[in-house]
């Protein structure tokens, strides 16, 4: 047996405290297969000491490489038990972005299911890969970690054309989760559901918010999507988390009906703007349901505001049709930049204290995103915001070519860089254009030699991930340029948004 320690700040500790609450109630379900607390803790510490086992010292760093699965849940546990830095990532983004990510964090070993195992074996990276069959004493307790350990490392997408890496520590959880603690009431016999993909920083707040009061967390089928009503009554779901764009999903599929959902206690949505006629929407489909719009980029820690949506405030509080932001999160500065000077009124949001990221794997990508000033290091989130009387914080949009889509955080530059690279292509520019069940999409202009679309859909899905694919591919002679001679992105957007409903 390996002797180990508790630290008393890990963000592994959250699991330990449901299982002192539930020991023999579900911890993950997983279409007909679940887990108890006891057992995913026992399986746990049984991987944990497989990936320790033999080795010289720990490994830098764990990815789970796997669909939903218990592989995949459990990995993350394990890893988080043995102490090391979890990496979550998803089997089927391409094999070049996957590989890219893996070589960034210095992973060292992969817990994988089948399909990860595939997505292995395409990157050609030698690394050992850890599954049930693994041999090695089970630990006795989870390894200690420091505070300023790394627990996770999650990647965004890049303008260089290569993914970043967001290292967030132990300490940024343990406040993050504090301040959840709270501010809502989450016990026992709620039901959480699992929507959002692993290697998303939201399914941190479902796992660690359901582990964290021996709740039972359920990973949604995709297809659960054509009927969540039917799928929430017979799971008693009482939290649901997703993207607004998930609401428009669900309208379209007719479950939006007063009172649909009954079960539902807290709703929460994150990832993009979050409309008023949404939100009163689902409201009235969940009338029993509190609804949360949450804000915050992966560099803060899942989430660093929220704002409580009231029928009666909200509305009138909202700038352009789009719900508030709220109040930046206890213990955090903020203030907001116009053009380098601070504003007491709108500008780009920059926010600094404890779930700041210690900055990108790679120092490089630090530049422009961290601001020094106070003594004190900012993160610049890029959004621009306006301060309303109340206090809260109203979202404009970005100021940068980095959009949301499908809660994905893209940036236009890592499109157009791949594209450029497709033979006959000279240069070109991504834009976004409203999606048809709502949200984003993404069309891309390009110069050079005209290349059938199916044609560099291929080249650019072999590299990026779905929802940083173009929908349409449009070839023009030269680009329109605005007064200061750069592409002129708006009137490109402006024609992509006129020619929606003759797509492409």
């Amino acid at each position: 047996m390996i002797e180990s320690a508790v630290s008393g700040r890990g963000l592994h500790e959250r699991f330990l405290r449901g299982l002192e609450l539930s020991p023999g109630r579900t911890a993950i379900r997983v279409d007909a297969e679940s887990l108890t607390y006891e057992a995913m803790h026992e399986l746990a510490l049984r991987r944990a000491g497989a990936l320790l086992a033999g080795a010289p010292q720990a490994p830098r760093g764990v990815a789970v490489l796997a669909d939903k699965s218990l592989s995949a849940y459990v990995g993350i546990l394990a890893a988080l038990y043995a102490g090391v830095t979890v990496v979550p990532l998803n089997p089927r983004f391409p094999a070049e972005r996957t590989r890219r990510m893996l070589t960034a964090a210095g992973v060292s070993a992969v817990i994988a299911d089948p399909v990860g195992r595939a997505a292995l074996a395409e990157t050609e990276l030698d690394l050992p890969v850890l599954d049930e069959s693994a041999p090695g004493p089970a630990l006795d307790a989870p390894v200690a970690v420091r505070p300023s350990d790394t627990a996770y490392v999650l990647f965004t997408s890049g303008s260089t054309g290569r993914p970043k890496g967001v290292p967030i520590t132990h300490a940024s959880n343990g406040h993050y989760f504090d301040l959840l603690e709270r501010r809502y009431d989450f016990g026992p016999d709620d039901v959480f559901c699992q929507n959002v993909g692993l290697n998303f920083d939201c399914a941190m707040f479902e796992l660690f918010c359901a582990w964290g009061h021996g709740a039972p967390v359920h990973a949604i089928p995709p297809a659960a999507h054509r009927d969540l009503p039917a799928f929430f009554a017979e799971r008693r779901m009482t939290v649901w988390f997703s993207t607004p764009s998930g609401i428009s999903f669900v309208r379209r599929m007719g479950g939006l009906a007063p009172g649909a959902m009954p079960t539902l206690r807290w709703s929460f949505f994150a990832g993009e703007a979050l409309l008023c006629e949404d939100a009163a929407a689902w409201q009235a489909a969940a009338p029993r349901s509190k609804i949360e719009n949450l804000y915050g980029p992966t560099e803060l820690t899942v989430t660093v505001t929220g704002h409580r949506w009231s029928p009666e405030t909200s509305p009138r509080l909202a700038v352009n049709g789009v719900v508030p932001i709220g109040r930046v999160h206890d213990g955090h500065d903020h203030l907001l930049l116009d053009e380098g000077t601070e504003s007491a009124t709108e500008g780009e949001l920059c926010v600094t204290g404890p779930q700041m990221t210690p900055g990108y794997l790679d120092p490089e990508d630090d530049r422009g995103r961290f601001l020094e000033r106070d003594g004190r290091r900012w993160y610049r989130t890029g959004d621009r915001v306006r301060r309303l009387d109340n206090g809260e914080l109203a979202y404009l949009g970005r100021l940068d070519s980095q959009v949301q889509i499908q809660g994905f955080r893209v940036e236009l530059a890592e499109v157009d860089h791949v594209v450029r690279q497709c033979p006959g292509v000279q240069n070109a520019a991504a834009v976004t254009r409203p999606a048809p069940g709502g949200g984003l999409e993404l069309v891309l202009y390009y110069t050079g030699d005209r290349v059938p679309p199916a044609t560099l859909r291929r080249a650019v899905s072999a590299r990026l991930p779905d929802p940083m694919v173009p929908r349409a591919f449009l070839h023009v002679a030269e680009f329109p340029l605005n007064s200061n001679h750069k592409v002129d992105r708006a009137r490109l957007a402006r024609e992509a948004a006129a020619m929606s409903d003759g797509r492409p």
